[in-house]
């Protein structure tokens, strides 16, 4: 039970309404095989759980069995492979332009942001001994 509410308390959740409007349809759907038993909708949304958590794919905390997590891994796998993840990124970016929404003033475009760290000072390479890890700190 603690695993389905941790999931209702997602904050990256896409409601039922702006993901048929915005995200199926870049969507690709199987032709072949069997339906699967779980909605693209409550797929995509585990994805969206795993992405921002960071969890491990094996901890999805999916509910009362409906799915297993290797066939949510499987969908995203798939989404990322077939250009469908770029389409939906590509076709945000449209509407948020025609609605005068989307705001470049701050953009890394080779992807540069880099964060400071605080905290202590850490060796790049583990040293066995402390002998050698005190003359690297020097």
């Amino acid at each position: 039970m603690k695993k389905h509410n941790e999931l209702n308390k997602l904050t990256i959740k896409v409601y039922r309404k702006d993901f048929n409007r915005y995200i199926k349809p870049h969507l690709s759907v199987g032709e072949r095989g069997p339906q699967s038993k779980v909605s693209l909708y409550k797929t995509f949304n585990y994805i969206l759980y795993v992405l921002h958590t960071g969890c491990q794919w094996a901890a999805l905390p999916i509910r009362k069995k409906e799915t297993s997590w290797q066939a949510v891994y499987t969908h995203h796998n798939h989404w990322s492979k077939d250009g469908s993840y770029d389409a939906l990124l590509e076709h945000s970016v449209e509407v948020l332009k025609e609605k005068e929404h989307l705001d470049l003033s701050i953009l890394h475009g080779d992807g540069t942001n880099t964060v400071a760290k605080k905290g202590e000072k850490k060796l790049v390479i583990p040293v066995i001994s402390i002998k050698k890890a005190k003359r690297n700190w020097r």
